[in-house]
């Protein structure tokens, strides 16, 4: 797999990469990344010299390393989310079923409850790769922006890399069992995805039919 491969060889420089592009919807699974990365600060990982190859990480390095770079992905989104976000989904969200007031009311959302949203979004697999472009185009307030996504990410970096540390002579099950988790999670998320869309699909359509419209 090129991720297990960019790590193994590129340690820290890998790590960091895949923070980033993670944090700014790029779907890199962290369960990987993280758990990998902190399989590579024990020397159980590397005990049977099929490893022997490897980068020999130090477990406060990962963390924060993947803090940083998860921080910095979502400031990425988040920046195009506020600066652009708002005039593509007023030109284009019709095709997407979303208008202006959606934008308002997701504005006031967050407004509300954007810093539980962002903290415990950060958690949920999937839901914490793209949580940074609607606090965007939502215009969340930066700093708690950045403060709640920095405590979030360093939660769910800490939770997975100290995971990958203390299973690192059965890493790959571990690891495997890990993701299917987060994968069912996602699966759920993506169901209720499906659902909230073809309920919207079913007002937006009854809403035209109510106003003459085609």
């Amino acid at each position: 797999m090129v991720v297990t491969s960019f790590l193994l060889h590129y340690g820290y420089a890998a790590l960091f990469l895949f923070a980033i592009l993670e944090s700014a919807c790029i779907p890199i699974p962290s369960e990987l990344t993280f758990g990998l990365g902190g399989a590579l600060c024990s020397t159980a990982f590397f005990a049977d010299g099929s490893n022997a190859d490897a980068k020999h990480l130090q477990i406060w390095a990962v963390i924060m390393v993947g803090v940083l770079g998860s921080l910095i992905g979502s400031l990425l989104a988040y920046g195009v989310g506020r600066t652009l976000g708002r005039s593509v989904v007023e030109k284009y969200g019709k095709y997407i079923l979303l208008s202006h007031a959606d934008l308002d009311k997701s504005e006031a959302w967050f407004a509300k409850r954007g810093g539980v949203t962002v903290l415990f979004g950060r958690v949920v697999p999937l839901v914490r790769t793209f949580i940074s472009l609607p606090a965007g185009i939502a215009e969340m307030n930066p700093v708690s922006f950045t403060v709640l996504t920095t405590i979030g990410v360093a939660v769910w970096v800490s939770v997975l890399t100290t995971i990958g540390y203390n299973a690192a002579a059965t890493y790959q099950s571990t690891v495997k069992g890990f993701s299917y988790a987060g994968y069912l999670v996602a699966a759920g998320v993506v169901v209720a995805l499906a659902v909230f869309y073809r309920h919207r699909y079913q007002a937006v359509k009854g809403q035209n039919a109510k106003h003459g419209k085609h």
